[in-house]
């Protein structure tokens, strides 16, 4: 019997991981991709620290996928966190957990751990291609590609789809592989931001920008009501830009504050710029007498405030800040902002949306397409940032090549 051969369309971490099991299975594996190298996005991601996973309690770590939850598990059951660890180890690259939980490289850095991997794929016999696009499917079902030595059509047993999303096009995530599988019928969302920053309605002056713009908010606690009526609050850190806010603060809070936004057309959040302190305690301060000081040096001394979180006080309510306590106090506790849209889709760290998860079986196969597989973040679900979209996308990758391999063993001989 002729030794059975798949594809991989996507060399991102779900398609190469779908390439690894698919070739340790005894299948002949060709993967494409579009872009000079594979692994671009990954490689962006570790540039600040490659954040691998998250060490959280595995029911919190599933809470992070929201709506999505129940399609995720199962992914996660068969490849979750540990096992991704486990999995790094065995690439002779060892793991530390951080002082948040999140779980990196010992030299947080992405390009070794793709090195060690793209090196026993090639010894597994993965045959990588790249510069190879994909265009759609022929009017007999091959696979159409465009590369550096042309047209080309490609046939095989079982494929696997790891396009991406939508976000970063310029490291091969362009989302153009919407076209054909809308063309096929193939149900979609349409895709959005995710882990993404807000723009402040009106944007900030231009005082404010030129000394502030690019500088973090520290410990302040974001609150908003979505359109549910439930009010979502989270303390950590933001960045000011030139346009409004973003940082691990915003991403945290970024799916259900979009949702918001695009329910409503715009969106009131509060800022609370001392959030480890009561109001009370806050007006109390502000009541002291402060003399001939100005009122910028009572906020510094009673309060600390200082630098940014003074400046967008001044922002907010004006040059001239309430003279009452309790109005000035309840400013610090809750400053409020309306955000007026997200940034644009190509800026955001990843996407929702996608090839809609009630078309696939539980092996990531197309219902309506047998022998057609799609893993990673070019499928209907999102996570925030913290190791949750990597890993997801990984055991999404794993569970497709083990669906197709399982897919080759029933075909009849």
């Amino acid at each position: 019997m002729a030794q059975p051969r798949a594809l991989i369309v996507g060399g991102g971490p779900a398609g190469l991981m779908a390439a690894e099991v698919l070739a340790a299975g005894g299948v002949a594996v060709d993967l494409y991709d579009a872009m000079p190298s594979v692994g671009r996005k990954f490689l962006l991601a570790g540039r600040g620290g490659l954040n691998i996973t998250h060490s959280e309690a595995l029911a919190d770590f599933l809470a992070r996928y929201g709506a999505r939850r129940a399609f995720i598990e199962p992914l996660l059951q068969a490849f979750g966190p540990q096992a991704l660890r486990d999995w790094v180890h065995g690439l002779g690259v060892e793991t530390f957990v951080g002082s948040s939980g999140r779980v990196f490289p010992l030299g947080m850095k992405a390009a070794p751990l793709l090195r060690a991997w793209l090196a026993r794929l090639r010894a597994g016999g993965v045959r990588i291609h790249v510069r190879e696009r994909w265009q759609g499917w022929t009017a007999d079902g091959a696979l159409h590609f465009d590369g550096a030595a042309g047209a080309h059509d490609e046939r095989a047993d079982a494929v696997v789809f790891a396009l991406g999303g939508g976000s970063w096009a310029r490291f091969g995530a362009d989302a153009r592989w919407m076209v054909p599988f809308a063309e096929r019928g193939i149900a979609l969302a349409p895709l959005r931001p995710a882990n993404c920053g807000f723009e402040r309605a009106g944007g900030w002056s231009e005082y404010l920008c030129a000394r502030h713009a690019g500088q973090p908010l520290k410990n302040v606690a974001l609150s908003f009501v979505d359109a549910q009526g439930a009010r979502h609050t989270r303390t950590g850190e933001c960045l000011l830009t030139r346009s409004g806010l973003e940082g691990s603060l915003i991403y945290a809070l970024s799916a259900p504050m979009r949702d918001a936004l695009e329910a409503a057309g715009s969106l009131r959040i509060e800022l609370d710029l001392l959030p480890a302190r009561e109001l009370a305690w806050v007006e109390a301060q502000l009541a002291r007498p402060r003399g001939s000081r100005s009122l910028a040096s009572h906020l510094q001394g009673k309060l600390g405030l200082t630098g940014l979180k003074s400046a967008l006080l001044h922002e907010v309510l004006g040059r001239q800040l309430p003279a009452a306590p309790a109005a000035l106090a309840a400013a610090v506790k809750a400053l409020p902002l309306t955000l007026s849209a997200t940034r644009p889709l190509d800026e955001a760290i990843s996407t929702a949306g996608g090839v809609l998860c009630e078309t696939l079986d539980a092996q990531l196969m197309l219902r309506e397409l047998p022998g057609v597989f799609c893993a990673g973040e070019m499928l209907d679900w999102e996570a925030p940032t913290g190791g949750y979209l990597l890993t997801a996308c990984l055991a999404s990758g794993r569970v497709a090549g083990q669906g197709a391999l399982a897919w080759l063993a029933r075909r009849p001989g």
